[in-house]
């Protein structure tokens, strides 16, 4: 399918960012299979070939280019040639803006130059052991004492939370039973915070995920994201475009999925014959060739809408929904149609689809975006139960 929303320039990226990762992340993708986690040297060489926080302003490091194409080129290209779990798109996408839209001056400054040479790995530290979507019902609390705040708190399953050097750590600055968080940078070395080990996953094995550990940490004020009373607001802010890099990653995994199936079934023989040649194989394909193409046409609409700045809530959790739930099919029904060699980990088909699982789970689950979607829609249940009441005052 012949896309349209690319222009010369971004075609020269892609050619440039390819053989970046033929070159530096491919032949590297075994290793950090096997050692639970990708090289730092590996975000210091995107660093120097400028891929990492392009959007940023010229100041800080970066080259102003505030056109999420190129990220979802890096993105597309990472998939086919590089290992999904080299997390730049986290670090870029989705860490480094909290810094450069809720920063002052200073902060900004002081982090983003290392940010954008791949110095300094960033995180995000939401998610703890009775807290995943559920963001209001965290625990992790920091109190102000004045010229500082004191971080107490444990986080779980945070990408980067070994290799990471600071972290965007979300924390309860009000009353137990409210939605008043703030956003606290925790850098490497702060004493009190701690890594406990890197947690063994069903896929994504390169990506080092880890607990975090806040044992009366010191923040200073000058750590402090925005207002440290509406962190619960910054963080829903920033999870469109969160959700939006979810889905350019599932669909470039869909691609990339059905073209190794594709050359495996036209290789591979059965009862003396192409496994492709057999009727029910060629419409499996045909399904998700269609399917693959809506999709992306899709994504690639709301990335257009990214770039306008009119990417809703709802319209990125449809794009996530879909295309994580596309990726699960298409994944599944590759390793099908592999046979044996499917289930195999010398094939690269069976870590995608084990990899493929977490994407109906994080960046929110799709139990989550369905919700999200209904309300949308006006299927909201919180605002018929109070029309209803106020229509049972009215008749009272």
């Amino acid at each position: 399918m012949q896309r349209r929303i690319f222009d010369d320039d971004h075609d020269m990226f892609r050619d440039s960012a390819r053989r970046f990762f033929q070159k530096e992340v491919e032949p590297h993708r075994d290793r950090w299979y096997a050692e639970g986690q990708v090289d730092r040297e590996a975000f210091a060489k995107a660093g120097e070939q400028g891929l990492l926080c392009m959007w940023m302003d010229e100041a800080y490091g970066g080259s102003g280019v505030n056109d999420y194409r190129f990220d979802q080129i890096l993105i597309e290209e990472n998939i086919r040639y590089g290992d999904e779990g080299f997390f730049m798109s986290l670090h870029s996408r989705l860490v480094a803006p909290y810094i450069h839209t809720l920063g002052t001056y200073e902060q900004k400054l002081k982090f983003l130059p290392k940010c954008a040479t791949g110095e300094t790995i960033l995180g995000v530290a939401m998610t703890e052991p009775s807290a995943g979507s559920d963001v209001a019902a965290m625990k992790t609390r920091a109190e102000d004492r004045g010229d500082h705040y004191v971080l107490n708190g444990q986080k779980t399953y945070i990408s980067n939370g070994i290799i990471g050097d600071l972290f965007v750590v979300a924390a309860r600055t009000g009353p137990s039973d409210s939605r008043q968080l703030g956003l606290f940078l925790v850098e490497r070395g702060m004493e009190g915070f701690s890594r406990g080990r890197n947690l063994k996953k069903m896929g994504l094995k390169s990506q080092d995920t880890a607990e975090l550990f806040f044992e009366n940490v010191v923040v200073p004020k000058e750590n402090v994201l925005g207002d440290p009373t509406q962190g619960f607001y910054y963080l829903m802010q920033f999870l469109a475009e969160e959700r939006l890099t979810g889905a350019c990653n599932y669909i470039a995994s869909c691609q990339v999925a059905f073209d190794i199936t594709m050359d495996y079934i036209q290789d591979r023989k059965i009862f003396g014959q192409a496994v492709a040649d057999f009727q029910v194989n060629r419409f499996k394909m045909a399904d998700m060739r269609m399917e693959i193409d809506i999709a992306q046409v899709f994504v690639d609409h709301c990335v257009m809408e990214h770039n306008a700045g009119n990417l809703t809530a709802d319209m990125a959790a449809r794009a996530k929904l879909f295309g994580s739930e596309l990726q699960g099919r298409v994944l599944d029904e590759c390793v099908q149609l592999h046979g044996g060699a499917g289930y195999m980990d010398e094939y690269r088909i069976s870590r995608m689809y084990t990899d493929a699982r977490i994407s109906r789970i994080y960046a929110g689950s799709s139990e989550v975006m369905r919700e999200i979607i209904a309300r949308s829609i006006g299927l909201d249940p919180r605002k018929r139960s109070r029309a209803q009441g106020a229509n049972l005052k009215v008749a009272g």
